[in-house]
């Protein structure tokens, strides 16, 4: 595949079943301290508590496994249901990605949850390697493993 085709995949997805309602695996998501025990690709080291997301315009910070803090500024909220994100450098604009989880009730213990990864808007050239790399089979670790926590 040359870069220009992987140019056009600039929206990666990932879904399955779940074995749990959406409110408690929206819990795992919403609270940014949760999410490096779910983080399939071994990205996130830490978050402070008190950060748990409640609303678009929210902000919360979190340290990457490279020592990088972030500022991860809330842009799509339906509570139990979806939130997304665009990273940020602290105290500078986001550069274009974003990241999005939905949740699809299936039924009282069952959920659809879907992980995307947008970089159709990334702006940051140095940013755009990492952003290739990051596959579908990337995102369904995530999933995998936030699977495994709510189900367990």
């Amino acid at each position: 595949m040359t870069d220009d085709n992987q140019d056009t995949q600039r929206v990666v997805r990932a879904g399955r079943e779940v074995a749990a309602p959406a409110e408690a695996i929206f819990e795992l998501i919403a609270d940014p301290s949760l999410q490096p025990r779910w983080d399939g690709n071994a990205n996130l080291s830490e978050a402070p508590a008190g950060q748990r997301v409640h609303g678009v315009g929210d902000m919360f910070v979190m340290t990457t496994t490279s020592g990088n803090v972030r500022e991860n500024h809330v842009v799509e909220f339906a509570e139990g249901r979806r939130i997304a994100w665009k990273p940020a450098e602290p105290g500078r604009e986001t550069p274009g990605h974003l990241w999005r989880w939905e949740l699809e009730p299936i039924d009282a213990g069952h959920t659809r949850v879907t992980h995307t990864y947008d970089w159709t808007l990334l702006s940051d050239e140095k940013r755009l390697p990492r952003a290739r790399a990051t596959t579908a089979e990337k995102l369904r670790a995530s999933v995998d493993r936030l699977a495994a926590l709510a189900e367990g």
